[in-house]
């Protein structure tokens, strides 16, 4: 896992709109969904002084990308975090969580959100130590994003 540079901003974006956009489509999440966002959005991520993203790397190439950053030096949250379709279920996530939380060891606890509706990524949040804050907030009619936390 390598940190991304701005030479990445455009190759990160292209990837990051392909792997959201069928959950784009399914939920019509315009104003929350990361597929809509602009490359200035994916530059802003790269370069943030507080975290940055990091490149997912399977077999040599790139298969997705995770951004971090920091609250308060040791609460960390991950967002967004995208693995390609074609690489998706290989266990690239997992091992991607596992590589962010090495990097950064002075980490008290960790948080993300995610759609609800998507059991499978719940489930692979869970299965990696995070648990629900109890937080929730409907997007629309089709969609609601649940909030983990994982304590370290």
């Amino acid at each position: 896992m390598k940190r991304a540079t701005d030479n990445d901003a455009e190759l990160i974006f292209d990837m990051q709109v392909e792997a959201f956009m069928p959950l784009l489509n399914k939920y019509e999440d315009y104003d929350t969904n990361p597929a809509n966002e602009t490359i200035d959005k994916v530059l802003m991520r790269i370069n943030r002084r507080d975290g940055g993203f990091y490149k997912i790397m399977a077999d040599n190439k790139l298969a997705g990308a995770i951004c971090v950053f920091w609250k308060e030096d040791v609460k960390f949250w991950i967002s967004p975090m995208f693995i390609l379709p074609a690489y998706q279920g290989k266990g690239i996530a997992q091992k991607a969580i596992k590589l962010i939380e090495e990097i950064f060891p002075q980490a008290s606890s960790w948080e993300l959100a995610t759609v609800l509706e998507e059991t499978k990524n719940c489930y692979l949040y869970e299965k990696m130590g995070y648990y629900e804050t109890g937080e929730k907030k409907k997007i629309n009619d089709k969609t609601t994003v649940v909030f983990y936390k994982k304590v370290l």
